[in-house]
């Protein structure tokens, strides 16, 4: 097959600019072959260069705390827990594959964030995720919400990983663009990791797991255009998965890191062999000679371009160490995987590329990789216009409305109604180490061994972030500590997904670099440092762009197993207090769009130093032993959270009777989002003494009620907790299912 000639417009093509073509002319001192032209597209792309990103993201705190490594520096993130052991957690995003082949996009997104965990050496002990889509009311919103949802739990469930917890949103700004982000933690022993490196001259070269096809060719550089009409197009850039053959390379994995036989292993996603060739090359200041005859193939007639591209799942490169290579082809014989050694590591600091018995390439690693000769840009900023417009919202303003049928309105919207119908599609107890699934503030996964735990969160509110990208990050991190404090967790550190528009219109750059200075500002407060995650960037559809989603996977330790707290009320006759000060904020809230149909206003602001407060307040009650239950304050507000404390408990819904002393307007004091506030219940006992002790912080508090009955009673309005539950429960399925 006769290769194109390379010119600028082919390079434009690889989505390469004129700047950047030129660049690669100077580095080979040549026109690159058709190969090489493929090999830079992809590393250069966003997806693997990060270049419109890093020099924000490296603004974040990336050190510190418990990390063991720092952020970027291995596949995931990799936080000490004590007793010898250490968190491996990392998410990612497979959104533009999901919006063309919503089942295999969401499939590969986690394979492919669980081979991030387990060639670290951590085994899997649960998944999260973080969805967002249109309104539920669009026929190829409810095809993509299924197809992904599909995706998420036959991978999960066939690899044999618990999906624990997670958060779905529906909002017209992803009607063409949704966002799918996986989140997989892992376990292991500190010092017992493996890292993505190649060195010593002479070592062998292996691919390891499934043979490789044309599925996935391009999809680092599919992953960093616009969605358009064309995208239905790509569908061979969206990978197919294999969760079987996965369970099969996770052992294999795990069995040569634990016997010592390899120098380094990196799983093959983003841009193939291209990405692992190069990457492990650079971090190792060595080279590689690759002859690609010996990739094992499952396509005929396939080009050096092609395998170099191919982003086939479950594969992995693995460099072992010289000496041990039957021992190598031992392991993954005895798992039936694949184990073809294609070359060496060299000492030239190039990677050459041959294929029947020609040289298709001659690079120089380091030259292809973030932190080394990637391009780095800083792009132009604007205020968007917008914000003038939904600023100028006052809630004054707002008719009055009836508290009754809007609380009920409420529970039954799909941004606040159990997301049930989805995550019972998820496995969330094998591995049996799961205390608290999907439905409650934060997942709680139980350490076996040990008397310790582990609260897993993903949390982002969107619209916050639409209206005040820096508020609305520092909300988001905020929000998700308060999660997993209020399942009796120590917030220790943070991954994240940062789900923007397009880099070159100013106005979406400067939507990213408010949101990255909130979010640091709250991560050093709050002491969560950021272990690593992903960009992901052109989320737009012809329409519009999505909503600015920095998506946080919150990681917490909970150090004894007594003080696991769960969301709802646990026992008639219990005291109800909220923690944390009303200020009655309307903007951004599920209230404003729901009922009023606008989404307006600022987001509700943030105090770090009182959130911190109450995180430490909260945690020191929960130690003691006083706190039966804690649940934060959010989407919907204080009534919404209330109502859910009654019924979140399928098994026994238990009523209460609140008295919540109202504001300006009562409307407001229901459902207002004002932040740093937590409803918790405390046996009659020891109510003296959790008094006593908020007073003694100058931690604001209400004492708000009793729990009891079938009846949630608020200010006077009664509701019937069943009406509430079904409202709740099965507003998604009767969509989902068409049941009138």
């Amino acid at each position: 097959m006769k290769e194109p000639e390379i010119t600028a417009e082919l390079a434009a093509q690889h989505g390469l600019n004129e700047d950047e073509y030129q660049r690669i002319l100077k580095i080979l001192g040549r026109v690159p072959s058709f190969t090489e032209l493929g090999v830079f597209s992809v590393m250069w792309s966003e997806h693997c260069s990060y270049k419109n990103s890093i020099l924000q993201l490296k603004t974040l705190p990336r050190s510190g705390g418990r990390l063991l490594v720092g952020a970027g520096d291995e596949n995931a993130g990799l936080v000490d827990i004590g007793d010898g052991l250490a968190v491996a957690f990392k998410i990612e995003s497979h959104n533009h594959p999901s919006a063309v082949e919503p089942y295999q996009g969401a499939a590969t997104g986690v394979g492919g964030i669980l081979r991030d965990i387990f060639t670290m050496g951590a085994r899997p002990i649960a998944c999260l995720n973080s969805l967002r889509f249109g309104e539920l009311d669009d026929a190829r919103t409810r095809y993509l919400f299924e197809g992904v949802v599909k995706g998420i739990g036959d991978y999960g469930n066939s690899f044999g990983v618990p999906t624990v917890g997670g958060e779905i949103y529906f909002e017209n700004a992803y009607k063409g663009n949704p966002l799918v982000n996986a989140m997989a933690v892992g376990l292991v022993k500190v010092g017992e990791t493996a890292s993505a490196i190649a060195e010593g001259e002479g070592n062998p070269v292996f691919i390891v797991g499934s043979s490789t096809g044309r599925d996935g060719i391009h999809g680092a550089t599919f992953a960093s255009e616009e969605i358009s009409e064309e995208s239905e197009a790509k569908r061979p850039s969206v990978q197919v998965g294999d969760p079987f053959t996965e369970k099969l390379l996770l052992e294999a994995t795990l069995e040569v890191i634990q016997k010592k036989l390899i120098v380094g292993i990196q799983d093959m996603g983003a841009a193939g062999i291209s990405c692992s060739t190069t990457e492990m090359s650079a971090k190792g200041n060595s080279g590689m000679e690759v002859d690609l005859n010996k990739v094992p193939l499952r396509e005929k007639q396939m080009t050096a371009y092609e395998i170099m591209l191919s982003e086939s799942q479950e594969r992995m490169l693995v460099v072992g160490k010289k000496g041990k290579e039957t021992e190598i082809k031992a392991v993954f014989d005895k798992w039936d995987l694949n184990c073809s050694e294609v070359g060496t590591v060299s000492s030239t600091r190039m990677l050459n590329i041959s294929f029947d018995g020609e040289r298709k390439a001659s690079v120089p690693p380091i030259d292809l990789v973030l932190g080394g000769g990637a391009p780095v840009y800083i792009r132009e900023t604007a205020r968007p216009a917008y914000l003038d417009e939904v600023r100028s919202f006052r809630k004054e303003e707002l008719p009055e409305t009836d508290c009754v049928d809007a609380l009920l309105l409420l529970m039954g919207t799909p941004n606040i109604a159990s997301k049930q119908w989805a995550y019972r599609q998820y496995d969330s107890m094998v591995q049996t180490a799961t205390v608290i699934g999907p439905g409650c503030d934060a997942a709680v996964v139980y350490i076996k061994g040990t008397r310790k735990a582990l609260a897993l969160k993903t949390d982002c509110n969107g619209r916050y972030v639409y209206l005040n990208p820096r508020e609305g990050a520092k909300a988001a991190v905020a929000e998700s500590a308060r999660n997993v404090v209020c399942t009796g967790a120590v917030p220790l550190a943070i991954t994240n997904c940062l789900n923007f528009g397009n880099p070159y219109k100013p106005e979406m750059y400067w939507q990213f670099t408010e949101a990255i200075a909130g979010m640091g500002e709250a991560c050093r407060f709050l002491d969560t440092p950021v272990t690593g995650g992903n960009v992901s960037f052109y989320n737009e559809s012809p329409e519009s762009a999505v909503y600015p989603t920095p998506t946080i996977g919150m990681l917490g330790l909970i150090e004894d197993l007594s003080h696991i707290t769960r969301s709802y009320f646990s026992e008639n006759g219990s005291v109800i207090y909220i923690l944390g000060k009303d200020e009655e904020e309307i903007g951004g809230t599920e209230y404003l769009k729901t009922v009023h149909g606008m989404v307006k206003g600022d987001c509700p602001k943030l105090d770090l130093t009182k959130e911190k407060k109450l995180h430490d307040n909260l945690l020191f009650l929960i130690r003691s032993g006083w706190v039966l239950s804690a649940h934060d304050v959010s989407d919907g507000g204080a009534a919404v959270a209330l109502a859910e404390c009654c019924i979140m408990n399928q098994e026994e819904a238990i009523g209460a009777e609140i008295s919540l002393p109202a504001g300006s307007r009562e409307d407001f004091t229901f459902f207002s989002e004002t932040q740093s506030r937590v409803i918790i219940s405390v046996k009659p006992e020891n109510t003296l003494v959790v008094e006593e002790y908020l007073r003694s912080r100058n931690q604001e508090y209400i004492r708000a009620g009793v729990t009891g009955g079938k009846s949630l009673k608020i200010n006077g309005y009664e509701f019937d907790l069943s009406d509430v539950s079904d409202r709740y429960f099965r507003s998604i399925s009767r969509i989902m299912e068409h049941i009138s």
